[in-house]
């Protein structure tokens, strides 16, 4: 009775394998890269000069690395 009703798909040995992307998977990381892999120079300058800064407003001293950073990350497409 347990053989009754299994059937077996024939296997080929030139069997095409055509693999599934979603979005967001692996092909879409390769058409716009990660925030945190782009603009590294950049984003270790503004977070120096924040960090280390002595004067009362950091962001209006560190003005000029913060533009460039955000320069930066336009480029790649990430609105900062």
């Amino acid at each position: 009775m347990a053989s009754q009703g299994i059937r077996s798909l024939p296997i080929s040995s030139k069997s095409e394998v055509n693999p599934v992307v979603s979005p967001g998977s692996e092909a879409c990381a390769v058409s716009k890269p990660k925030p945190c892999c782009v603009c590294k120079d950049e984003k270790t300058k503004r977070d120096e000069c924040m960090l280390f800064s002595k004067s009362a407003d950091p962001a209006r001293d560190c003005k000029t690395t913060i533009d460039q950073y955000r320069t930066c990350m336009a480029g790649f497409g990430f609105q900062v």
